[in-house]
């Protein structure tokens, strides 16, 4: 479905639009499905959908595993609105630009937001596979979204002492629990990328606590808790970080992992929505 475009671009005029579009109920949670994670999308029943394209003030990602749609239907009998991809500060795009979806989602009427993506392993016990629920993060990408004048109803200086909701965090742990699928808790860390870190920056960032480090997220969270969502995230580990294995590390292989891992991701989030 295409959304005709017009000139004026903020949030709740494009969250109006697309509600014409796509008969939005007032979802229970929005989602980001990250890098080879966005095989959920096909569990959401009475699926309407619209291409990023179509949508004004969406980027096209231009990165393999990103699907680039916005998709309305139910989860576990549950309303749900899902972000199929992400546009990322390396395609070119500034904090604010990449994470405009995010606000899309709020004026929709998503108070909740599930985020995932696709993560280094940097914690030594972690394997390739393993799922980690986000329990803090380290924004070292060198920028912030909301840098710039205040988006009208945005907190100037959110609180940052706990944007990871320890309510979903616990709900995402019964959830894993529930369904059968061992799940780890740790730190992310989110660096702007493209390229993968080097060993020694992986050192780095092991000394100062993180638990796995990727190229997404940190912002999404960050324009999350200024327009008041609570916020849960999931991290699958698809390979160790440099100089921790004597494997390459690929973006081909990142997708091979997330297509096996995918599979335990879809049956936590899908248990996480229906508790909700």
């Amino acid at each position: 479905m295409t959304i005709p475009r017009e000139r004026e671009n903020t949030a709740e005029q494009v969250a109006r639009r697309v509600h014409e579009t796509l008969k939005v109920d007032a979802p229970v949670t929005g989602m980001v499905l990250g890098s080879g994670l966005s095989g959920l999308a096909r569990r959401i029943e009475a699926q309407r959908f619209v291409r990023y394209s179509d949508i004004p003030g969406f980027a096209t990602p231009t990165v393999p595993g990103h699907l680039g749609q916005l998709i309305s239907g139910t989860l576990a009998g549950r309303p749900v609105v899902a972000l199929c991809g992400r546009f990322h500060v390396y395609e070119g795009y500034s904090a604010a630009q990449a994470t405009f979806p995010i606000r899309v989602l709020r004026a929709l009427g998503a108070h909740t937001l599930l985020l995932s993506n696709a993560a280094g392993g940097i914690r030594r016990t972690m394997n390739a596979g393993d799922l980690m629920i986000i329990r803090d993060h380290m924004n070292l990408t060198g920028t912030n979204p909301l840098i710039g004048p205040v988006v009208p109803g945005d907190e100037r200086f959110p609180d940052m002492s706990d944007p990871w909701d320890p309510g979903l965090r616990a709900l995402l742990a019964e959830s894993a629990n529930a369904v059968g699928v061992p799940v780890t808790e740790g730190v992310y860390c989110g660096l702007t990328g493209p390229s993968y870190e080097t060993p020694a920056e992986v050192r780095m960032l092991e000394k100062l606590g993180a638990d796995a480090v990727g190229m997404s997220t940190v912002h999404e969270v960050i324009v999350a808790r200024a327009i008041g969502m609570r916020v849960a995230g999931m991290s699958c580990i698809t390979n160790l970080a440099a100089g921790l294995s004597d494997q390459m590390v690929s973006h081909e292989d990142v997708l091979e992992v997330t297509k096996r891992a995918g599979a335990e991701f879809e049956k936590v989030a899908i248990e996480f929505v229906s508790r909700l």
